[in-house]
């Protein structure tokens, strides 16, 4: 099934913030997009099976600021797994690149589709091996 068009551009929006947040002295308008993407009940499954809930993410990524200089976040293989109404469900493959070190993630989201955009519900990370 083919992404929903501006599924990429809600996806990497939200990650292209989070690296500028976390890889520079971004200003707070960055945070607050951030932030105001995450559903009120956001909920996330980390890679070590740890369930955070929204106030946690962010009092999280609110002190991460600029803490790790120069840091990105690549999106790759979108796919979109399942549309109902409002609700959508998105796989995709999240790569972490700090320097030379690399983490890759797989990640599954579901989107809720509303007036004002898509907001972010919940997200179950996996760990994946390096691309080669």
């Amino acid at each position: 099934m083919p992404a929903h068009p501006d599924l990429a551009d809600v996806i990497e929006a939200l990650h292209s913030d989070l690296a500028e947040w976390m890889g520079s002295n971004a200003p707070p308008k960055v945070f607050d997009r951030f932030a105001n993407a995450l559903h009120d009940e956001f909920s996330s499954v980390t890679t070590t099976g740890q369930v955070i809930d929204r106030d946690t993410l962010l009092a999280g990524v609110w002190s991460a600021r600029n803490a790790q200089p120069g840091f990105n976040i690549e999106i790759t293989d979108i796919q979109e797994i399942a549309q109902s109404g409002s609700i959508l469900t998105a796989r995709f493959t999240a790569e972490n690149q700090q320097g030379e070190v690399r983490s890759r993630r797989l990640v599954t989201a579901i989107l809720l589709n509303t007036d004002h955009g898509y907001l972010w519900r919940s997200v179950h990370e996996t760990a994946t091996p390096p691309a080669e």
